[in-house]
């Protein structure tokens, strides 16, 4: 690949405001959420593997809400669940009745989670290919990325077709070999134009992604798009305009709920902190940024904890101590779970917790956040967390009134749904 043409390929990638570089790596929120919600997951997955409560299906486990995580990241990973699901008449992948593969695999997650060096993870791949489990193929490595994004480069269909447009090669996709080698040639690229994209190899899965869907033509591919993929590639360009005006629209009704909670946080006299993410924004004229405080109180808990927190979407806290009372999820269109965790983090982090925590999404998904609070996986955990459910609508009708006759959060009572979530 001539580095000039390269270089080309990379500015029109970073240039397209569609692009999944835009709307996903630079300017995704869920991306940046998803870090730890993941790693969360795979320990969870771990854990239940070696209790013996993981179960002998994808539904239900600890994985399916790894897999979740990584599938809300738009476009790009849309795909990623499909090769876990578990498939009877073909028993793949051998991992939910096969005792000693599900310990094979628990065993590659465990050593992933506390690798720290580029050689033990490719010794762990290594050693995962080599034991053929059935059905489990390189797609592992969309869940390791999320464990060592600046290492493991995620892997899908458009990914490879990209590649092998790009390098003018025949990968394969199932295949661990083909995969080893693609992560060797996207490393070394990635570092020749490092200063162009990132250190994270999202950013260079990214590129492949595009080049793969039809979106960035090469050389290698431009005949075939026009020729057999035109009509599939614009097709794709349409829905992806469409996902992209739909993002717009849930982060604008986004950034209004967050407003209406600023509101009425410093209505009811208490210091309003906001994702630290998102101070940049303004609504009907006001600047988040002037009316919250910049930073979180210092507290002695992890960085990792602390970087969590840092992004839940608005927490209030008491005016002088700076004790949190009430922090507040928001999510239009990403998974609950995600939000679930951040709270349950949150709440764990602080001794002896007795802070009130919701969940704000429109009325439609009220189910959801049910079904989502009774899977296995929560149901025990947050039995002691106060934590509820706030329909948008309720919010956005009942804000005046809040802010007129509420003394302090227990007036959110008044709109929160769930009954026992209460």
């Amino acid at each position: 690949m001539d580095k000039n043409t390269l270089t080309n390929l990379i500015a029109q990638y970073k240039s397209d405001p569609e692009s999944v570089y835009n709307t996903w790596f630079v300017g995704g929120e869920a991306r940046m959420k998803a870090f730890r919600a993941i790693r969360r997951g795979v320990r969870d997955t771990v854990d239940s593997i070696v209790a013996g409560t993981f179960g002998n299906d994808f539904k239900g486990s600890p994985l399916e809400v790894v897999l979740t995580a990584i599938t809300e990241q738009k476009q790009v990973f849309e795909g990623a669940a499909h090769p876990f699901f578990w498939k009877p008449k073909l028993r793949i992948p051998d991992i939910y009745e096969n005792e000693t593969n599900k310990r094979k695999f628990a065993a590659f997650l465990e050593a992933c989670l506390n690798a720290t060096r580029e050689e033990q993870l490719l010794a762990e791949m290594s050693r995962l290919a080599g034991a053929q489990i059935k059905g489990l193929g390189p797609a592992a490595a969309n869940i390791v990325y999320f464990l060592h994004p600046t290492i493991v480069p995620p892997f899908n269909t458009a990914m490879v077709n990209g590649f092998n447009a790009l390098f003018h090669d025949k990968k394969k996709l199932g295949s661990w070999e083909s995969y080893l080698e693609m992560r060797e040639v996207i490393v070394r690229t990635n570092n020749d134009v490092r200063d162009q994209l990132s250190k994270d190899l999202g950013a260079f899965a990214g590129l492949l992604f595009e080049i793969g869907a039809g979106r960035l033509l090469v050389d290698g591919n431009v005949e075939v798009v026009l020729q057999t993929e035109k009509a599939k590639a614009e097709k794709a360009a349409k829905a992806r305009h469409a996902d992209v005006l739909a993002e717009e629209q849930a982060e604008s009704e986004h950034t209004q709920i967050q407003y209406l909670l600023i509101k009425i946080g410093r209505a009811l006299k208490y210091n309003v902190y906001v994702a630290r993410n998102d101070r940049h924004r303004s609504y009907d004229g006001q600047a988040f940024a002037l009316l919250t405080i910049p930073t979180l109180p210092p507290v002695n808990w992890p960085p990792e904890v602390m970087d969590t927190t840092s992004l839940i979407d608005v927490i209030w806290l008491k005016a002088g101590t700076g004790e949190i009372v009430s922090a507040f999820e928001i999510e239009k269109s990403t998974a609950i779970y995600s939000g679930i965790l951040r709270m349950e983090d949150l709440a764990r982090s602080i001794p002896e917790c007795t802070c009130h925590f919701y969940l704000v999404a429109p009325n439609r998904r009220e189910k959801e956040v049910i079904a989502q609070l009774a899977r296995p996986a929560f149901r025990n955990d947050l039995t002691d967390i106060a934590l509820a459910f706030i329909p948008f609508d309720n919010l956005r009708d009942h804000c005046d009134a809040l802010c007129k006759f509420g003394e302090d959060h227990t007036i959110l009572r008044k709109i929160a749904h769930g009954g026992a979530l209460v």
